[in-house]
């Protein structure tokens, strides 16, 4: 019986177990502690107590720092040069039809594309992350953290010794951090110092100006700010859309105008800047660049280019008149409307600065037909390169001659689906190459002096084929009017069956002609005062009565009044005429020159006598000879 109040022995000695175990833990406890603190403080000790050392072997140290930070800030600005590149990805050229290669050549310095458009109609993107440009540094970081120069300090005694480097590299919006873990051993006498672990801090606006070319380059794929801007200097610097009053063909020099295209792109180009709210037209508005960086959009009229114009007769673009022509004397007026279709292509190197660093990417305009390019975010469109250029399979055996059967030496290419390859030149009129597979594709051949030919051909077996070339002639060509020589403006056409080549007389004083059939043409305008009042005409057109009565087939005529603005026609049809010939393979091969002997048609005073001079000159005969 145990009396309540009073512990028993038993109870005591359970009591006294428990304190004892409790006790016993704490000492445990206690002792994996002394152990991990003093193997944490073998492994950081040199972290913890800095060793002391002198004033030489800190001297080295810090050149080695001092090395590394320069290092560090070379990579930075070989990637802000080279639009977060450092390694340079593949080169891949371009072609005639798309002049642009992988690259923009910037003053010397490569500058791969973060857009552009591959020589085969491919489009590509080349924007690195900011995780690739870390890698990049980290690579070129381990690449030169062992090249320091040290020899002064060689030559004073020091022993350098360095392990391999593993680098690790973070890009911040105003810093770029290293953290190099490499052995680097300093021994002089008795002295040594090793230190594993090394970190710079570099200041830099690498990552957010990374951060805001990324925002313009999203920009320019989403709303192709810059093809619109193309497009406005397109229509204002050169002939798309119009309608003149003249009663004579207007004319350009396609190569003029890409010239001053070229020209004004460059300017234009230059004028634009960023702005956070879009208020004057040269203004692009960017969101959310920072206030103390800006944008700056470069381009130059000797940097690749590709124009294209259409139609056209070489360099030389023309739109004919109508109101003139026989039987259309009822206008009461002339006018000349021109519809030119455009492609252009050109590069825009974008750079975004903040004090005395920028960062810089070109990209590629693109303008079809007179439009922006479509957005397709980077994908491959039309024939993918892998499918046809680069996947030829089909043997096939080319042989060139010309009209004596000599062979001839031509550059030959294959054209499918709007995809144009380049196969190779023959060697003594033969060639051997494979195709890619087409069905109804075209062999083109072009060889210096012969005219060009295309055939169609399917490959998708082996084959052979041989192609003929007609021989060109360059002939001079001389007009004379009245039979006296003749020096002022006119068209002359030499309009075979299968092509029409034109020469804008007197500029232009030959033609490259093949023997055939022709049908020679000659123009003559002289400067004309001719004045054409303004009038009304009534036009009248067959309309339904209503709209049961135009299914039933009910019809009436409305008329309505046309005003006709005065007009005065400065050039007007006052010579000219229509001729067949045949030129010869033998008459081309021993002649020189063409003389066409044209006549004068009565100077136009009045509408119908301009009228008149149209009718006249369908029947008005000339005169060929050549020798």
């Amino acid at each position: 019986m145990v009396i309540k109040g009073v512990k028993s022995e038993g109870s005591n000695y359970g009591c006294f177990l428990k304190s004892r175990r409790g006790q016993v833990a704490i000492f445990i406890i206690i002792a994996i502690l002394i152990v991990a603190i003093v193997a944490l403080f073998f492994i950081f000790k040199d972290k913890i107590i800095k060793p002391k050392v002198s004033s030489g072997v800190e001297s080295v140290y810090n050149t080695f720092t001092s090395c590394l930070e320069d290092d560090l800030s070379l990579g930075v600005g070989v990637l802000e040069s080279q639009g977060g590149y450092i390694y340079l990805p593949e080169y891949e050229s371009g072609s005639d039809y798309m002049p642009f290669s992988s690259q923009l050549n910037f003053l010397g310095n490569p500058i791969p594309y973060w857009y552009y458009v591959s020589g085969n109609d491919v489009e590509k993107e080349q924007v690195p992350s900011k995780a690739d440009m870390q890698k990049e540094l980290e690579t070129f970081i381990d690449n030169k953290a062992r090249t320091c120069f040290f020899d002064d300090y060689y030559s004073q005694g020091y022993e350098i010794t360095m392990g391999k480097p593993d680098s690790t590299v973070t890009i911040k919006d105003g810093e770029v951090a290293l953290d190099l873990k490499m052995d680097f051993s300093i021994l002089k006498g008795e002295e040594s110092y090793v230190a594993r672990e090394h970190k710079v801090i570099f200041s830099s606006e690498l990552g957010s100006l990374y951060n805001s070319a990324l925002k313009v380059y999203d920009e320019e794929q989403q709303k192709q700010f810059l093809e619109q801007y193309g497009v406005d200097i397109l229509r204002l610097y050169a002939p798309v859309d119009g309608v003149d009053m003249s009663c004579s063909p207007e004319i350009w020099n396609a190569n003029d105008i890409f010239t001053e295209l070229r020209s004004a792109i460059e300017a234009n180009t230059l004028a634009l800047k960023n702005s956070n709210n879009k208020k004057e037209y040269f203004q692009v508005q960017i969101p959310d660049i920072p206030a103390k960086q800006r944008v700056r959009f470069l381009n130059s009229k000797n940097w690749s280019y590709s124009f294209e114009v259409d139609p056209s007769n070489g360099p030389i673009m023309m739109a004919n008149p109508v109101g003139n022509q026989q039987g259309l004397g009822i206008l009461g007026f002339c006018y000349v409307p021109y519809h030119f279709v455009y492609n252009m292509n050109y590069p825009v190197l974008t750079q975004v600065i903040s004090g005395n660093e920028i960062f810089q990417f070109p990209l590629a305009v693109v303008i079809k037909r007179n439009q922006p390019r479509n957005v397709s975010g980077g994908e491959a469109v039309g024939m993918p390169d892998t499918e046809l250029c680069n996947d030829k399979n089909t043997l096939m055996n080319i042989s060139v001659y010309n009209s004596d059967l000599k062979p001839v030496n031509a550059d030959i290419s294959f054209e499918c689906l709007g995809t144009k390859c380049n196969i190779g030149t023959t060697q003594a009129g033969k060639i051997s190459e494979e195709f890619p597979q087409c069905v109804n594709g075209f062999v083109n051949i072009r060889a210096d002096g012969y005219k060009e030919e295309s055939v169609m051909y399917s490959t998708i077996q082996e084959g052979s084929l041989s192609i003929y070339l007609t021989k060109l002639y360059n002939l001079s060509v001389q007009l004379k009017m009245d039979n006296q020589s003749y020096n002022k403006e006119a068209v002359i056409y030499f309009v075979s069956g299968d092509s029409s080549t034109t020469v804008f007389y007197p500029q232009q004083k030959s033609v490259e002609l093949s023997a055939g059939d022709y049908e020679v043409q000659v123009y003559v305008y002289k400067n004309s005062t001719l004045k054409l009042g303004a009038t009304t005409q009534q036009q009248c057109v067959t309309v339904p009565r209503s709209l049961i009565g135009g299914i039933l087939g009910f019809t009436k005529q409305e008329c309505f009044d046309t005003q006709v603005p005065a007009q005065v026609i400065s050039n007007a049809l006052s010579g000219g005429g229509k001729q067949n010939y045949t030129f010869t393979e033998e008459g081309l091969r021993s002649s020189k020159n063409i003389n066409i002997f044209a006549t004068s048609l009565p100077n136009p005073d009045s509408l119908d006598q301009l009228q008149t001079n149209y009718v006249i000159f369908e029947s008005n005969p000339m005169r060929i000879e050549v020798k």
